[in-house]
């Protein structure tokens, strides 16, 4: 993907996310600018300074039969359709 030197960033997305994305942002009074630059902010911070209890999440666990994981139940995050 194409990195420019101005300040602009482009991403593409499906449409239905985008009005599901402005009307949450509308709910909460914020804009977009604001809501990503929030969120990096916390992104970067995060990848800079992990956690030691956000880390926890990624030590691998063996399969005991009580991770819900193991019995294909994800999140919304892990399938990709946050929005």
């Amino acid at each position: 993907m194409a990195r420019g030197e101005s300040g602009r960033i482009v991403i593409e997305v499906d449409p239905q996310a985008k009005k599901r994305l402005y009307a949450a942002l509308e709910l909460s009074g914020s804009t977009l600018k604001d809501w990503f630059l929030k969120e990096a902010a916390s992104y970067c911070k995060e990848v800079a300074e992990p956690s030691l209890f956000d880390s926890y999440q990624f030590r691998p666990q063996e399969d005991s039969g009580t991770n819900p994981k193991s019995h294909g139940a994800h999140t919304a995050s892990e399938k990709g359709t946050d929005l």
